[in-house]
């Protein structure tokens, strides 16, 4: 639990670290069941010994059962940075009383204030209430059962399952439209927001995976099985027109970006082109724009990114590259007859089942 992680970061390993299947997620399950409170800090260093006083000096290793039987005591534990031990029990926790807290308990503001003061994320565990809250950073989490979180999970599953499938078609309706040299701003503003959604939806559903732990291995199976080839076609679509959108920016920095547009607006889609860098004035979301090919390359097997880089080098668009012979094809660097053969085969095969899959 190093404190020199983002907060994001740093709540995504703590969510790991007390999912279902971990000894300390066991530890705080006995915690809750019978019905005392906890204050429990996930690592150890000067600035921890600074704000620890009291309680005597343990270094055993961490066990759930232990952990339940010294929460039965008034005062805080502290554990190493990587949950393998047990250094402190029973202390005073004294944070800097001019941190600022908006929790109301006295638990909860400590927790809080230890939090913000030493980086190391805090847990909370409230004797009344029964709840489990982390604290990471200026971040608090509330802890839910399995059951509520699978429930969200499975309501976010079935929603990607119908954007996955819109995307599909999407996509689908660009390749037929860049073999037939006929895409707009606006069919790649479409696939670009669609891909977008998506990616949103599975990282919403990544951080579920996260926080079941053992309890989400079937639901990251669906994930992975759901968006598999999505991340790629992201930055492949990008590379494909950062040309024709004459952006200063890069792949990575237009991705980003597009991951910055509020989930309110990406809707919009010029919006979303201006973001990519094309005009979005009267007309302009209907002006024609040509892909470089680096999509559709992507989808010939076993072609490598360096030939895919120079085939794309070499042509300049998709058009040239699907007019090129075999003899054109050879005369790029490291494209023997085999591999030209391969590559004006597998481009004719994706041509020929885009056009069938749009028009029949």
């Amino acid at each position: 639990m190093a404190p020199d992680r983002s907060p994001e970061e740093l709540l995504r390993a703590t969510l790991a670290a007390v999912a279902p299947g971990t000894e300390l997620r066991d530890g705080l399950e006995r915690i809750l069941r019978g019905r005392t409170g906890a204050l429990i800090v996930l690592g150890h260093d000067r600035t921890v010994e600074d704000v620890c006083t009291g309680g005597f000096v343990l270094d055993v290793e961490f066990s759930a059962t232990r952990l339940r039987e010294l929460a039965k005591m008034d005062g805080a534990i502290v554990t190493d940075t990587a949950l393998t031990r047990l250094l402190r029990a029973a202390v005073q926790l004294v944070p800097d009383s001019s941190i600022e807290t908006s929790e109301s308990g006295t638990r909860h503001r400590t927790a809080e204030r230890v939090a913000k003061q030493t980086g190391f994320p805090v847990i909370s565990v409230s004797q009344s209430m029964r709840i489990v809250a982390l604290y990471v950073g200026g971040l608090r989490y509330v802890l839910e059962g399995s059951d509520a979180i699978l429930a969200k999970a499975n309501q976010a599953l079935a929603t990607l399952e119908r954007y996955k499938a819109r995307l599909d078609e999407v996509t689908g309706t660009l390749s037929a439209l860049e073999i037939e040299d006929l895409v707009t701003v606006r069919d790649v503003s479409i696939v670009v927001q669609r891909l977008e959604m998506v990616r949103r939806i599975s990282t919403e559903i990544a951080h579920y995976v996260v926080e079941l732990g053992t309890d989400g291995r079937l639901l990251s199976l669906q994930l992975d099985e759901l968006i598999g080839g999505v991340s790629p076609d992201r930055e492949l679509v990008i590379r494909d027109y950062i040309d024709a959108a004459r952006s200063e920016r890069t792949v990575w920095e237009l991705l980003d970006d597009v991951a910055q547009i509020p989930s309110t607006e990406l809707v919009d889609l010029a919006l979303v082109a201006r973001v990519l860098g094309f005009s979005t004035g009267g007309e302009a979301l209907d002006a024609a724009v040509s892909p470089k090919g680096y999509r559709l390359l992507n989808k010939v097997p076993r072609l490598p990114p360096t030939i895919m880089e120079r085939l794309v080098d070499h042509f300049g668009d998709l058009q040239k590259l699907l007019a090129a012979n075999l003899d054109d094809l050879m005369t790029v660097e490291g494209v023997g007859e085999q591999r030209a053969r391969a590559v004006r085969e597998g481009l004719s095969r994706l041509a020929e089942s885009s056009i069938l899959e749009r028009y029949v």
